[in-house]
């Protein structure tokens, strides 16, 4: 290898900036392909006559000086002292930053683990001693996984596969007895799309952990993060190529050769890294080195279910900011909204604001989001933005009403503060980001699947990589982490 080896990047996502950014710090040529307009995946933003909306990181966590995330964003520029353009971040409620409705009833979630513990015990003091289990149980699983920890210590294997093979149901019931607070604990699921007797408990350990540490909003939304990155790619020569939709990755008898785009151009690399869903890169690379056998079982994988995304513009000074997240659920469990019918929907959903300016005091917009399973929306398959016809506007208008009656049951008189709205759906997912049937976080982690169930990030032909979330976990931290292990090839 040279240090002018030349890296091709397909996607622009938060793995694929992540990943140019470690290469081109390292000397390598890298060059990414963003088949849209802007950069940025699910970092991306839009505004509609004056209100910014967030399409996909909506908060972080664990970003204090000295823990994880912030020394991963320091690393990358975005943070620190080295910052090539500064983001700036505002804390959610340390005592509240999370606030969990089960038919009607409130509880919330506080920062830190004895700050957690207390606020549960005040409406559950007899789980006191069961609560601080659980959490005991979350740090083990947590500091169990170097790549999440960012520790040097030797990880206790055991430990880690224990809980990726057992459910969070499973674990959870066997710590917590009140039946109540079974479902409180799980409360933020919608953050990782959690299925019962499905999703492993390594998962739910990770998020809590990684949100409980500390939890921010970025000021201004998440695509200015994605301009601080750019500001860092940059500075060390990489190139960000937009509107170059990739259709082939072609492949000579060993190994990855070009990238084919729409337009007919094309870019010769000596490594390839694929930051976009593994099922799409299947359609993609057409190498006999993928065998059949790969591709069935990638292909077989199940996705995360889908969203229905509400988009609020609020009347000046109508709506008091709201410095904490509002998950709500209809019944008494979190477990199951995604197995909704036409008349149930919407089971649950997650309410937010975004942050504008650092010590803001109203909400100019907010956005809730539900899910919403592809086959709701499939027959419209193939339409355009903007071009799907009146019976897909039809259902998009009936589900905002729904939702709106939803909140308006939790808020009485949340629809005053209302001026206009926007929505979109798993189609509009699909389309700006490129995720297999418009799921929230792509590939499903399944405990009944194991090994069959992940996608190494690794492939068969030998110079073609993959990174994002379908290769360790999603949201921020999986992605950088699998970022730090896609890369980690090239040393």
């Amino acid at each position: 290898m040279t240090d002018k080896e030349k890296i091709i990047i397909i996607g622009s996502g938060l793995g694929g900036l992540a990943s140019g950014i470690i290469l081109a710090k390292r000397g390598y040529h890298v060059t990414i392909l963003e088949q849209n307009w802007q950069p940025g995946g699910c970092m991306q933003c839009f505004t509609r006559h004056g209100a910014k909306f967030e399409t996909g990181m909506h908060f972080i966590g664990s970003c204090e000086e000295g823990q994880t995330l912030h020394r991963l964003l320091s690393d990358l520029e975005v943070l620190g002292h080295d910052a090539t353009l500064p983001v700036s971040l505002s804390q959610l409620d340390k005592n509240c930053s999370d606030v969990i409705s089960l038919a009607g009833q409130r509880y919330h979630f506080a920062s830190g683990r004895e700050a957690w513990i207390n606020a549960l015990a005040v409406d559950f003091p007899d789980e006191r001693q069961n609560l601080e289990r659980l959490w005991d149980v979350i740090q083990e699983v947590s500091a169990a996984s170097s790549m999440h920890s960012l520790s040097n210590t030797e990880t206790d294997a055991a430990v880690n596969m224990e809980y990726q093979l057992r459910s969070i149901n499973e674990v959870v019931d066997s710590i917590i007895t009140d039946p109540i607070l079974k479902n409180v604990v799980i409360g933020n699921l919608p953050l990782f799309a959690a299925e019962k007797d499905k999703t492993p408990f390594s998962t739910y350990a990770f998020v809590m952990d990684f949100y409980n540490q500390s939890s921010f909003r970025i000021v201004g939304g998440s695509d200015v993060m994605v301009k601080s990155m750019m500001a860092t790619l940059h500075k060390y020569g990489a190139e960000v190529v937009c509107r170059k939709k990739v259709t082939k990755i072609e492949c000579s008898d060993t190994r990855a050769v070009a990238c084919v785009c729409a337009d007919g151009s094309r870019y010769e690399g000596d490594s390839f890294i694929a930051d976009i869903h593994p099922q799409l890169l299947l359609k993609l690379c057409d190498s006999s080195m993928l065998r059949a056998a790969y591709r069935k079982r990638v292909s077989a994988i199940p996705n995360t279910v889908g969203t229905f995304s509400f988009y609020l513009h609020f009347n000046e000074d109508s709506v008091p900011y709201m410095n904490y997240n509002f998950f709500s659920y209809a019944n008494q469990s979190p477990w199951n909204c995604e197995n909704y019918t036409a008349e149930s929907w919407p089971e649950g959903y997650l309410y937010m604001h975004l942050c504008d300016e650092e010590n803001q005091q109203y909400a100019r917009s907010g956005i809730v989001m539900s899910y919403m399973r592809y086959d709701d929306v499939k027959q419209w398959e193939g339409t355009a933005i903007g071009r799907r016809g009146n019976d897909y506007e039809a259902f998009k208008h009936k589900k905002a009403e729904q939702l709106l009656d939803a909140m308006e049951r939790d808020m009485p008189g949340f629809r005053k503060g209302i001026k206009e709205y926007f929505t979109s759906t798993p189609l509009t997912y699909l389309d700006y980001t490129g995720t297999a049937e418009g799921s929230m976080y792509g590939i499903a982690k399944d405990i009944k699947l194991g090994p069959a169930g992940r996608v190494h990030h690794r492939t068969k032909v030998p110079n073609l990589f993959i990174t994002g979330q379908n290769i360790n976990s999603h949201g921020i931290l999986g992605v950088l982490v699998g970022a730090l292990v896609t890369t980690n090839e090239f040393y």
